[in-house]
């Protein structure tokens, strides 16, 4: 595909059967582009060109690219019939370019499954086109994609359509992040990649460098646009003060503080200084934080919908926002969009004393986040908020919580009510439209249509913000030179190694001389299933890419060859916290969640939990008190224990994948030197090992003694527990990290301490 622009001239650029558009650059103004099969045509005003969206042949203030984004959306929310809002007020459900033949993620192609080497990936599913045609939708959450060239054409084919109907909205297209790494995977400092690959948000944290994360930002932002994606559904920014919490991982750990500089950083750097053709809109997640799950439990499952403050800190848990993505360096100001978490907020309602999600209470919402901390962008539900709830255990039910009873249009209308602008995994606009005329009823049509027309103008914005009104579509070229450049490649595999935790080092065990001979136990995974439903069988191999590993020592299966030996392992995992056969047993369902790898009891948990109640349970108290848990790793402890025993006094590290914080104390003792890394390629960890790179990161959490303490400490509170001691007598507290010298004690620590 050759582009060649001229001033003032339009170029046509061909990217695949029905897919070519046009290109115009306006000397002095912005570049449009409109595709051939739309319809559209070109206004000529003052010698500018403009994109006759509504085809009524004048130029609309929303089509005039020279005026402000508040002003264009005002005046298309203003032209918009109610079925169209109601559209716009649509987020879909995950889609998979292309889509899968079956199951969660599944479509049709002209009523048939994808077929590999037969379907078009590019093209756009039945399901697509009817959500997109008869409901209105322009808000497109997207999973997988099979390439960067299949997603930019399919992009393209998405935008046309969009472009060809209605008033010519185009589609917003957002992803949950998408920048892990694959650990096997061999880095080139002159090889690109699929996308580029970065630790997780907690291994960012543990960088305790926001400049680090804003960079990330950036270039995740130029990947994201080169894919057609102009909404990131992050960064979640709770503060993860319980430790046992599922999502943990996802944030940015338990200091409020550093969440605060991570999420202020990561939004600079998505929403860029100044919105444009560069621009991702950031929706941070989860409003008012959902870090304080009773007992870790998560809400995504019912058994976990109670967020709970033993320790009265519901405030510190908004620090992140209201400090952080909600005060941006950049022009930008704020992050454009805010998610909700599922959870309640246990008797946090100070109003309407209304013990009910957080996505359908007015307080949290209005009074606190609208009202009281001024924040005008986009509010847009979890996903399957408004569904409804059927059974205790899966992640796939309904996240009605404390609204159970309502019917799928009352759920709709208090959402709506409670000040949200958008709901999450809903392709049909039906129940939207019924909610209205509920509205209507109560309130007189006057009031419903600014209500619906208040949100249409928070959701105009961002799309105009990031210019896809006038450009939405991909040179596919461009886009294959972006994503998983040479450039951002190194970029996040730098990253990786910044993010590398050394938590012992007894008798300056690392660095270890490349001549060294290394032994590496195979790993034994326990058969799992997924979110989804779906099986992975029982494996035993190398938990790390040997042919990599050999490019850095020598290697043996006999550990009395060795000169030490490397034991790979994750932290313990455990359960959601709930047990159908319990149930069964005539209990009330609930288990203790786990941080070590032995059988745990918990005779330290409440008698009595502070939060409970369910539709589908004839109790309230959720306690486990005395009840076992079993961790389905706890192999992984014996790997490390049989490994000391065959390797004598010679070395053993231990290198951990955590997710989680974990008891240490079970391995510690038989580890003469222990890595953590939160998502790396295993080439990351070889670099520490051989000393090629040196350790710098440090634990954005603790790690507690036991599981006693656990038990003890407040869900609501960072900080409040007792850490484990090692050998050398090192406490493993917030802000601990060693490098070839010893402990870390610079600014970062003193910049980010205990407040």
């Amino acid at each position: 595909m050759k582009y060649t622009f001229l001033l003032g001239f339009s170029l046509l650029a061909s990217i695949g059967q029905a897919q070519d558009f046009t290109v115009v650059q306006n000397k002095g103004g912005k570049t449009i582009a409109y595709a051939s099969s739309s319809g559209v045509k070109i206004l000529k005003v003052n010698g500018m060109s403009f994109k006759d969206l509504n085809k009524n042949g004048k130029l609309d203030k929303y089509e005039d690219w020279r005026l402000a984004d508040d002003i264009r959306a005002k005046d298309l929310a203003s032209k918009l019939s109610i079925e169209q809002i109601a559209g716009l007020m649509l987020y879909s459900s995950h889609q998979s370019i292309p889509a899968r033949a079956g199951g969660y993620f599944a479509g049709t192609y002209n009523g048939k499954p994808f077929k590999a080497g037969e379907t078009d990936p590019t093209e756009l599913t039945d399901q697509q086109k009817k959500f997109l045609a008869e409901d209105n939708l322009r808000h497109v959450l997207l999973t997988t994609v099979q390439s960067p060239e299949v997603a930019a054409k399919w992009n393209n084919r998405l935008q046309a359509f969009c472009e060809g109907v209605g008033l010519g909205i185009p589609a917003n297209n957002s992803s949950d992040p998408r920048h892990g790494t694959k650990a096997k995977a061999e880095y080139d400092a002159a090889a690109g990649g699929e996308i580029s690959m970065w630790p997780s948000s907690l291994g960012m944290a543990a960088t305790f460098n926001p400049a680090l994360v804003e960079n990330f930002g950036k270039i995740a932002a130029a990947e994201y646009r080169a894919l057609g994606i102009t909404t990131a559904l992050s960064p979640q920014v709770d503060i993860a003060t319980e430790p046992r919490w599922a999502r943990f991982n996802g944030t940015f750990g338990e200091s409020p503080w550093l969440s605060a500089a991570m999420g202020q950083a990561y939004c600079d750097g998505f929403q860029s200084t100044n919105w444009g053709m560069q621009s991702v809109n950031a929706m941070v997640k989860h409003w008012p934080g959902g870090g304080s799950g009773e007992a870790g439990r998560d809400a995504h499952y019912a058994n976990g919908k109670f967020a709970v403050y033993p320790g009265n800190n519901f405030e510190a848990h908004m620090i992140p926002f209201l400090q952080g993505a909600f005060k941006l360096k950049g022009q930008t100001k704020m992050a454009s969009a805010i998610m909700p978490y599922y959870t309640i907020s246990w008797n946090q309602d100070k109003k309407n004393h209304e013990n009910v999600a957080n996505n359908y209470n007015q307080y949290i919402i209005t009074d606190l986040l609208r009202n009281k901390y001024g924040y005008d962008g986009v509010v847009c539900t979890d996903w399957s908020v408004v569904a409804p709830h059927k059974v205790m255990d899966s992640f796939l039910d309904g996240k009605s919580w404390g609204v159970e009873n309502l019917s799928l249009v009352e759920l709709h209308y208090k959402a709506l009510m409670a000040g949200i602008d958008q709901y999450g995994g809903n392709n049909a606009v039906k129940p939207v439209l019924e909610a209205y005329q509920m509205g209507i009823k109560e309130h007189g049509e006057p009031k419903m249509r600014a209500r619906m027309e208040q949100s249409a103008v928070r959701l105009l914005k961002n799309i105009f913000r990031v210019g896809v009104f006038e450009n939405p579509y991909l040179n596919v070229e461009t886009t294959k030179s972006i994503v998983g450049k040479p450039e951002y490649m190194k970029a996040g595999y730098e990253a990786q190694l910044q993010s590398i935790i050394m938590l012992k080092n007894q008798a300056k065990t690392l660095p270890l001389n490349a001549q060294k001979t290394v032994y590496i136990p195979k790993r034994f995974v326990p058969a799992s299933r997924n979110f989804l439903g779906m099986e992975t069988p029982a494996s035993e191999e190398y938990p790390i890419n040997m042919e990599i590993v050999k490019k850095y020592f020598k290697v043996t299966d006999n550990a009395d060859e060795a000169d030490f030996a490397l034991v790979y392992i994750e932290g313990p995992k455990s359960s959601i916290g709930y047990d159908k056969e319990d149930v069964k047993n005539g209990g009330n369902g609930y288990i203790p969640i786990s941080l070590q790898y032995n059988d745990y009891k918990a005779d330290d948990a409440r008698e009595v939990s502070i939060a409970g109640g369910d539709i589908l349970e004839n109790f309230t108290n959720r306690s486990y008190k005395g009840k076992i848990a079993k961790t389905a790793n706890i192999t992984d402890m014996k790997l490390v224990l049989e490994t000391k025993a065959k390797m004598k006094d010679k070395p053993v590290v231990v290198a951990l994948n955590l997710t989680n914080p974990m008891v240490f104390s079970e391995i510690e003792p038989s580890a003469s030197a222990i890595l953590v890394g939160f998502g790396v390629q295993d080439q990351a960890l070889m670099e520490i090992l051989s000393g090629k790179s040196e350790p710098s990161a440090l634990l954005p959490m603790q790690m507690p003694v036991d599981m006693s303490v656990v038990e003890k400490q407040a869900e609501d509170l960072p900080y409040d527990m007792k850490c484990h001691q090692d050998t050398e007598g090192n406490l493993y507290d917030f802000g601990f990290g060693m490098n070839w010298k010893g402990v870390i004690k610079d600014n970062r620590v003193e910049q980010f301490k205990k407040k």
